[in-house]
């Protein structure tokens, strides 16, 4: 289970460029990080560790986050904010391919601070992200992100991408 350097330094490219892009509110980069069939849900910790399905969020295809993005510049009207993101080193769980890693699973913790326009920065959302990797002719994408927020209790709804 171990993977070679160039690998483990494009997973963190990864993780680091994902974070950026939906943090400069880059919207239209934000599906890129997706397979064509790519997977994105948004699920409370309490539904997983109890392994019930229900997400507040559940994107089945690129093409459901492509729409997304358009919910979120075209038709979500909100109090604007930013966001950053502080995401954790990520943790190689397994890997499928051998040593050219076709397939890593992996997880993060992430911590989302948020910040009005007029106001002070607040702790958003935190959780961890366990995902699943694949290498592509164009690097390394995300074959699904599950997004485990640790707590129920979420300030308002989620309008950017965790």
């Amino acid at each position: 289970m171990t993977i070679d350097f160039q690998t483990y330094f494009e997973l963190l490219n990864l993780y680091s460029d994902y974070a950026m892009a939906v943090d400069s509110a880059e919207w239209e980069k934000w599906p890129d990080f997706f397979v064509e069939d790519g997977t994105y849900r948004l699920q409370p910790r309490e539904n997983f560790e109890q392994g019930l399905p229900l997400c507040l969020l559940a994107l089945e295809s690129r093409a459901m986050i492509k729409d997304r993005v358009y919910g979120v510049k075209e038709t979500m009207y909100h109090d604007p904010y930013y966001q950053r993101h502080i995401v954790g080193t990520p943790r190689v769980i397994s890997v499928e391919g051998g040593r050219d890693a076709d397939t890593i699973h992996s997880e993060a913790n992430y911590l989302v601070v948020r910040t009005k326009y007029d106001g002070e920065s607040t702790v958003f959302n935190s959780g961890h992200y366990r995902d699943v990797i694949v290498r592509t002719p164009d690097g390394l994408r995300l074959k699904s992100r599950l997004c485990i927020y640790d707590t129920e209790m979420i300030p308002n709804s989620i309008i950017y991408p965790i």
